[in-house]
């Protein structure tokens, strides 16, 4: 690629020549609005981390080709296997809503890219994007997708405006401190943990159908990561005077109940909240000390989040019945318990519609109200007649965000 009298040349990164500069062009790069605060990652030393734990992934890093070479951007990307629909039973066959199977389709995700500002508007970006596209071809994807929040514009115009994506969900981040001090739980529901051999299998009979569920979900519950699974029934519940396995609860399932999964994202990357005014910092320092002053108050004491820290991630949402949103409640509950003095914040991430949304407590200064989704078919023909083009389709009530590409 040749930009006047410069040329830049796109190639593999190389963890042994290319990690401080790439780790630069990161730092140089971070996300955020001047003079507002701002979420910066850390990446703990490893360019890759945000991906390292995916089926099948590629670090691309953009060069100059000049006597002394330069990197001067960076792009990472992934390839899996994912639920993008669900087949209709057949006449006859007596088949429901939770029968019919899942239709998966090979994706690849695009994250994590970074152009200098020096270079920034000569295309290093779009090339950057083309030769991810390239990679995701050669492993069979019929579908590209990224992320991105609804104020970064400039990435944006880049996907949807010259690299062909259109925007297709816009779920919501969902975030909430951790507090000091334990959270009660409800007396109506009892939280279990399930062993990954247990939660695979209620995932893969309940939830394998709804958008971007991994088929690989087995190894993302048996990632070292992946703290625990957790399952709300109402309490005095034949579950919880007698666990007989997965397949007698979903034989016989209580009136409500919801599961989720927990992600601890402090193995993958730090998180840090910079440009906060004096003030703002003051206010969360003053929470903090008049709880270490009289904690029989059980002040909730904001967290220090001006320095590096923790999070835990809820993925893998789901439940059924009409108390499912109180469910959900006490598995967050029992999460946020479980972060104390691991993490600083909960997070989840789910659709616009998710029936259990009401049951994930967020800070509103914390979250992000609309994460815009976006996707670009690659393949000429459907993997699956069942869905069709994919990137027309109407959403669904719920989502599942892998946790293995935050």
């Amino acid at each position: 690629m040749e930009r006047g009298k410069m040329a830049i040349a796109v190639r593999e990164y190389d963890a042994k020549t290319d990690r401080s500069a790439a780790e630069a062009v990161d730092r140089m790069c971070e996300v955020g609005t001047s003079g507002k605060p701002s979420l910066c990652m850390d990446l703990l030393g490893d360019p890759l981390s945000r991906v390292r734990h995916s089926p099948a992934y590629l670090m691309l890093v953009a060069e100059t080709t000049g006597p002394v070479k330069e990197i001067v951007g960076v792009v990472r990307g992934s390839v899996k296997v994912i639920a993008c629909g669900r087949n209709n039973p057949r006449q006859g066959c007596g088949g429901t809503m939770k029968s019919r199977t899942p239709v998966y389709t090979k994706v690849g995700y695009v994250l994590g890219l970074r152009v200098l500002p020096s270079h920034r508007r000569i295309g290093v970006g779009l090339e950057l994007v083309s030769r991810m596209e390239d990679w995701f071809r050669e492993k069979g994807a019929d579908y590209a997708y990224m992320a991105t929040e609804k104020g970064n514009a400039a990435s944006l115009r880049l996907f949807t405006g010259r690299c062909g994506y259109t925007k297709f969900r816009t779920p919501s981040i969902l975030v909430h401190p951790v507090f000091a001090h334990r959270l009660p739980l409800p007396r109506c529901a009892v939280v279990l943990r399930l062993p990954p051999a247990y939660a695979e299998a209620i995932y893969r009979r309940r939830f394998s159908a709804t958008e971007f569920f991994p088929r690989d979900i087995d190894a993302v519950l048996a990632n070292p990561l992946s703290v625990a699974t957790l399952l709300a029934v109402p309490a005095g519940c034949a579950t919880v005077e007698r666990w007989s396995g997965a397949e007698a609860f979903l034989a016989a399932p209580p009136e409500s109940w919801a599961m989720a999964s927990v992600w601890d994202s402090g193995g993958v990357f730090q998180l840090e909240v910079r440009g906060a005014s004096r003030l703002r910092r003051a206010a969360a320092a003053a929470t903090r000390a008049a709880d270490r002053a009289a904690p029989w108050l059980r002040i909730p004491s904001v967290p220090d989040l001006f320095r590096p820290f923790r999070a835990w991630f809820l993925y893998g949402i789901g439940g059924e019945g009409p108390e499912a949103a109180a469910m959900a409640a006490a598995v967050w509950r029992v999460a946020h318990n479980g972060a104390m003095g691991v993490a600083a914040v909960v997070a989840a991430e789910v659709a616009e519609t998710e029936p259990l949304r009401q049951g994930i407590p967020r800070w509103r200064r914390l979250s992000v109200a609309e994460d815009v989704w976006c996707v670009k078919r690659l393949a000429e023909e459907y993997s699956d007649g069942a869905v069709g083009d994919w990137t027309k389709s109407a959403p669904g009530s719920s989502i599942f965000v892998d946790p293995r590409e935050l």
